[in-house]
């Protein structure tokens, strides 16, 4: 099963020496020697892992908490891209028709990163074909990487369009993602937002989580400052403490514990709670958080729940909490989202 098979990925990235690892992961041929699949058709439901009015994975909350899915009175919208889920070598593109792929996309990523958004807004989370994990690592081949990240954003932007000519009805937005997703949805509100007024008086908040960010990366909206801004960016990437990762060192950073970017240490009293792996329950103050040179530095959590993982670059920092970016941070992220769209309501005229 794809579950089991990113457990053996961790482990052989957790093990072996990076090169070798990455090298049983590179598709055989370039690029260019593939036939993409069909793009998706968004027009149907099977394009997209969540839609609202149907029952899906990010309808889901932990079964252990008083936690409960409010789609069908949400005010606003999130359009949700979920982070790479595809690793393996048979081609630099998923397919979107790859069922045990979906099954594994939806019971990881939507499940446990999109429903976060479940309390305050309706969930739109499209299928693309999405690149291989290989592609943020390939700085140097024939622009493999670069291809099939452009083919994956393709259908990122399709689906967005189509969302907004066929779903948003010109309700309030969130944009969301994680790792590839944060890089889709990055490209999103430049082409979309930055340069269109009545678009971006419609965006509550964004949250790009795991991957890099720049402080000025647009003209006209920035970083977060508080926890009641809107029509702003939040976006940071969780390490263990005491580790540096320079790549990251010159781009914004939100601590999702006060939603400040100032260098201050967050305790972990403030940290609402994590769900671990299996989803089950709320465990509050799990671990603290503080900036430090454009990473977001946390003390470990107790094992078992919270692995670690790779930050996607050039270069690997092990002592990442990649995965857990969401998950560390859930009940203060659900909540955060719920004060926004508030915020972005009580400042409509």
């Amino acid at each position: 099963m794809l579950q089991s098979a990113s457990r053996i990925l961790l482990l052989l990235l957790l093990l072996l020496p990076l090169g070798s690892c990455l090298r049983l992961l590179k598709p055989a041929r370039d690029f260019a020697a593939y036939t993409p699949s069909p793009a998706p058709d968004y027009a149907q439901g099977s394009a997209w892992a969540a839609l609202p009015d149907r029952p899906d994975p990010a309808d889901a909350v932990p079964a252990q908490s008083s936690l409960r899915d409010q789609q069908a009175t949400a005010a606003a919208d999130v359009f949700f891209v979920h982070p790479t889920t595809y690793f393996w070598r048979g081609s630099w593109n998923a397919n979107v028709a790859n069922a045990r792929l979906n099954r594994y996309t939806d019971r990881s990523t939507i499940r446990k990163q999109a429903s976060m958004f479940n309390a305050s807004a309706r969930i739109y989370a499209p299928r693309y074909r999405q690149a291989t994990l290989y592609s943020f690592f390939d700085s140097t081949a024939a622009g493999n990487s670069r291809q099939a990240l452009e083919l994956a954003y393709s259908d990122v932007r399709t689906a967005f369009r189509y969302y907004l000519d066929h779903y948003n009805q010109g309700r309030p937005i969130i944009i969301a993602g994680h790792s590839q997703g944060t890089d889709h949805t990055t490209r999103l509100l430049h082409e979309f937002f930055d340069h269109d007024p009545g678009l971006r008086r419609r965006l509550v908040a964004a949250y790009l989580i795991g991957f890099k960010v720049k402080a000025n990366e647009y003209q006209t909206i920035r970083p977060c400052r508080d926890s009641l801004e809107t029509g702003c960016f939040v976006t940071y990437n969780s390490v263990a403490t005491g580790h540096d990762f320079p790549p990251f060192r010159h781009f914004a950073v939100t601590n999702p514990l006060t939603w400040t970017m100032d260098t201050l240490l967050a305790p972990a009293r403030l940290n609402r709670g994590g769900v671990g792996q299996r989803f089950r329950r709320i465990d509050p103050q799990v671990t603290d958080a503080k900036i430090h040179d454009g990473l977001l530095w946390i003390t470990p959590p107790r094992p078992g729940g919270y692995p670690r993982f790779i930050l996607p670059g050039e270069l690997v920092l092990r002592h990442s909490f990649h995965i857990a970016d969401y998950s560390l941070f859930y009940l203060n992220l659900r909540q955060n989202v719920r004060t926004r769209v508030r915020a972005w309501r009580a400042g409509q005229p």
